[in-house]
């Protein structure tokens, strides 16, 4: 209907105007709205060398490699490595928030508490850290999985005790994910490991990966069942 007023304009006016005028014809197109693109889901990995990939370059670690897995068999994931070396639980819980404000994350993995037991921190701090971390991501909607740490036997038989069980303790009051110990099969074999002996060599990485991922993936497809 358009184009034909003003096709009619055109040949009825021209002869009045003259020569010297010209209409200009703006051929308009039906707007069309950008695709929605859905933002990725997020999965923080809150931890200190263990999972910063000590001794190695950081895409060799098995946090790494988890992005990898998830690229392969999940749609729209990115992990976020928030791990730094010689971290505790009490420098995770200053970085937390920040953390957790910047991503807001569908998943928080929490693997700290090993360098509290390595320099003998009271356990009582070491649990009421552990469980402000993992209440804290839950309150800002994430899932979260705890990953258990053990620390050598010449610390004491109840240091050890009461530090393994810990974690076991904070799972079940915050009804976290829990994870067994991330070096299970790995720490006392030297070939897996580092010459310090506290640290998984880069071959390991992918058995750090698979000790993970059966307590990881629900959490993963949880988060993708929702909204």
């Amino acid at each position: 209907m358009v184009l034909i007023m003003l096709t009619y304009l055109w040949h009825n006016l021209r002869p009045r105007l003259g020569r010297g005028f010209a209409v200009v014809i703006i051929a308009a197109q039906p707007f069309l709205a950008p695709t929605a693109v859905s933002a990725p889901k997020q999965l923080l990995v809150l931890g200190d060398s263990i999972s910063a990939a000590y001794g190695m370059d950081l895409e060799q670690g098995w946090v790494a490699l988890l992005q990898e897995h998830l690229n392969k068999n999940q749609t729209g994931w990115m992990v976020i490595n928030a791990s730094i070396s010689g971290d505790t639980t009490g420098g995770g819980l200053q970085r937390l928030p920040d953390l957790l404000q910047r991503h807001s994350p569908d998943v928080v993995v929490i693997e700290l508490g090993g360098n509290d037991g390595l320099r003998g921190f009271p356990i009582t701090k070491l649990r009421q850290n552990l469980t402000t971390l993992s209440l804290s991501a839950q309150n800002a909607g994430a899932s979260v999985l705890l990953l258990s740490m053990e620390i050598p036997p010449n610390f004491g038989s109840r240091y050890t005790t009461l530090f393994r069980d810990s974690y076991t303790i904070v799972a079940e009051q915050t009804h976290a994910s829990i994870a067994p110990f991330i070096l299970s099969n790995i720490a006392l074999d030297a070939e897996l490991m580092q010459g310090d002996g506290i640290h998984p060599t880069a071959s390991a990485q992918s058995l750090l990966l698979e000790n993970v991922l059966p307590y990881v993936l629900p959490l993963v497809q949880l988060a993708e069942s929702k909204p």
